[in-house]
């Protein structure tokens, strides 16, 4: 018998899409995401995937859209019908071409930007395995840190209030209004 992390990069090299990938990774985790349901509030849902290994964490600088010139996870929002897994690993592919192989759901962070009614959940996700080749997209650049150089600096403000909660694999929530994209009320 084969591990998860086996499965999965059986599963890598024999299947072409992602709706497939997802259902063995749901099924060898034995764990089931869920559709996001639509709040009764103006909200985006969205999700954001951080790859954290060897005593470093893989962001990605944002090259361009919401966000442009920060460096994040990766991540973005859930299609209507898709799970919020699903849209994780979706954007992952999409933004650094990778695959989590055992992503946990650590986090929800709620947004609110003054004179914008929509506010943002979004569902954090934490892997520490993964499979393809971390490669340069259009929307994307990632880069490895040191989990004792996190560029704080050129990031969301909020970040440095929960990081250390997802790098030690701890569940947190948050709600954060902002003033522009810098400054937290």
């Amino acid at each position: 018998p084969f591990s998860a992390v086996e499965n999965m990069a059986v599963a890598f090299e024999s299947l072409t899409t992602l709706d497939a990938l997802i259902s063995v990774l749901e099924h060898d985790l034995g764990e089931r995401s869920t559709v996001v349901s639509r709040p009764t509030v103006p909200r985006k849902v969205l999700t954001l995937t951080l790859i954290v290994q060897n005593g470093q964490v893989l962001l990605g600088m944002k090259k361009r859209g919401f966000g442009a010139g920060k460096w994040n996870g990766f991540g973005g929002k859930v299609e209507p019908n898709e799970s919020v897994l699903q849209a994780s690993q979706r954007e992952l592919r999409e933004e650094a071409g990778i695959f989590a192989l055992d992503p946990v759901q650590c986090g929800v962070l709620i947004f609110e930007f003054e004179n914008d009614p929509v506010q943002l959940e979004v569902h954090v996700f934490r892997a520490t395995q993964f499979i393809g080749e971390v490669g340069e997209t259009e929307e994307m650049r990632p880069q490895w840190y040191a989990l004792t150089d996190i560029p704080y600096g050129s990031m969301w403000a909020d970040d440095q209030l929960w990081f250390p909660y997802l790098l030690n694999g701890k569940p947190f929530f948050g709600e954060f209004l902002f003033r522009g994209h810098e400054v937290i009320l």
